[in-house]
């Protein structure tokens, strides 16, 4: 993992002082200083590093987060921006110390126009608040990236999920942000139109910047009509390679799953010990979901067993009812803790790569060689429709050596993706774990990455030591 080259330091103590005492004054119970807050805000999932921030505050309005980022910016106090912690990659960790600055309070839904297919929402605002507050309009959010992550967080991150196969990522479903800039202006990019020509698009230059660029705090979204029919599958294969095999095949023919997963057999042995699902095997497994009409999805789910029969699937098991697909997709959501229980006592991280969907099996067949070698116990998952998968890395922090080849591992599969024309990470991000993998991915264009920042953020307040460090700040 990389060494975060950044700001000479923590700033002054009395400046922090300065600062926490005005944002005490001005906030009040707000403005917390507890050190169990701040031990919470410290770091996401993941990873158990972390670095303490030296007060929390929980704005309400676009207002606030712009007056608390502006008596940052006077007193070049870094400000890091936290949604609900479920970021994996060391996103939140206040790593210079600093103010973070708590979104979760900023959670109304704006507006909805329903004849428009979209809505414009508060950071704070989770996927399923979204989708529950939807409800009766007949229309959904479909970005799932497992946790119930706030929207602003998915923003920040560029998140996906489950459902990307089908309808993108939060690249493709965020038209327009508020966001507040590093001296404290406060911004508005894109708008309700489906598409412009007009000037740059800063909309996608915020989307994915991790806070350090700027503080997301509104977001205009695509919604979409709930779908007449919906029908999950289970299907088991007798080897990793046939059910990957399997993937390809139906994205080559351009079948329209909505959602394709992959467990290994040890995620799946995870996931029947963890959720309780005793009637299937300790195979690799693809969960799918078909949406559209009842014939649509018929014939989908048609075409989709007939390619698993090809290569050794066994006969799908269905989930049409409602609560049935909700059991079986908050088992695949709960991969990651299910995952935790095969070794207790042990520390999980994971890493994430993805490939051109021809690489896929590749990618995949060797990885799983990888964990192999290492000794180490990491579970493979992944939506693989898109060519993205996960690695959960189990390892014992205390040991020195585990870390190591836990480390070495994810660098594996980062390298291994960009030399196949892929990516180091397909949702989870850069945050401080993969600084390394950036420059091997991107090259010199980071030195442009650099002059952004730069340019958006002098003082080198906004998520210091994250996504793109610049030295002597």
């Amino acid at each position: 993992m990389s060494t975060i080259v950044e700001r000479s330091g923590r700033p002054e103590p009395e400046a922090v002082d300065d600062i926490v005492r005005m944002l005490t004054r001005d906030y009040g119970e707000r403005a917390v200083v507890n050190r169990a807050i701040r031990e919470q805000h410290a770091h996401g999932e993941g990873m158990a590093d972390s670095g303490l921030p030296d007060v929390v505050v929980l704005p309400h309005s676009n207002v606030e987060v712009a007056a608390i980022v502006r008596q940052c910016h006077v007193a070049r106090i870094p400000v890091i921006a936290f949604g609900v912690g479920t970021s994996l990659e060391g996103h939140v960790a206040a790593v210079y110390g600093g103010v973070c600055v708590d979104l979760t309070q900023m959670n109304r839904l704006l507006e909805v126009n329903a004849e428009d297919l979209d809505c414009r929402v508060q950071a704070g605002v989770t996927r399923e608040q979204l989708n529950a507050d939807l409800k009766g309009t007949g229309l959904f959010f479909p970005i799932d990236p497992g946790a119930n992550a706030t929207i602003g967080g998915m923003t920040s991150t560029r998140a996906s999920g489950t459902n990307a196969v089908r309808y993108g990522t939060m690249r493709e479903n965020v038209l327009g942000l508020t966001v507040v800039t590093a001296d404290g202006s406060i911004v508005r990019t894109g708008g309700r139109a489906r598409k412009s020509s007009a000037g740059y698009d800063l909309t996608r230059l915020f989307i994915g910047s991790e806070g350090t660029l700027g503080i997301i705090t509104e977001i205009q979204l695509r919604l979409y009509g709930i779908p007449e029919a919906i029908s999950a599958a289970v299907c088991q294969f007798p080897d990793l390679k046939s059910a990957v095999d399997t993937v390809i095949i139906a994205m080559q023919v351009g079948i329209p799953v909505a959602r394709i997963e992959l467990l290994d057999d040890v995620q799946m042995d995870a996931c029947i010990r963890y959720s309780k699902l005793d009637k299937y095997e300790a195979k690799p497994t693809l969960f799918f979901e078909f949406h559209g009409t009842d014939a649509a999805v018929r014939e989908q789910a048609e075409s989709m067993q007939s390619i698993a029969a090809e290569h050794g699937g066994s006969a799908f098991e269905w989930a049409t009812k409602p609560e049935e697909r909700s059991r079986l997709w908050k088992a695949r959501h709960n991969a990651y803790y299910a995952a935790l229980a095969l070794s207790p006592g042990r520390q999980a991280f994971a890493t994430d790569a993805c490939v051109p969907i021809s690489r896929l099996t590749e990618c995949v067949l060797a990885t799983r060689a990888d964990v192999e070698a290492s000794g180490l116990t990491a579970p493979i998952v992944g939506h693989v429709g898109d060519g993205n998968f996960h690695l959960v890395v189990l390892f014992n922090p205390n040991d020195p050596l585990e870390r190591e080849k836990a480390e070495s591992l994810a660098q594996k599969v980062s390298m291994r993706a960009i030399a196949m024309g892929g990516t180091c990470t397909g949702e989870h991000g850069i945050g401080m774990h993969k600084l390394d993998a950036l420059v091997a991915e991107h090259g010199n264009a980071v030195e442009l990455m650099k002059t952004l920042k730069r340019a958006l953020d002098p003082r080198n307040i906004l998520n210091p030591g994250k996504t793109v460090p610049l030295a002597n700040s």
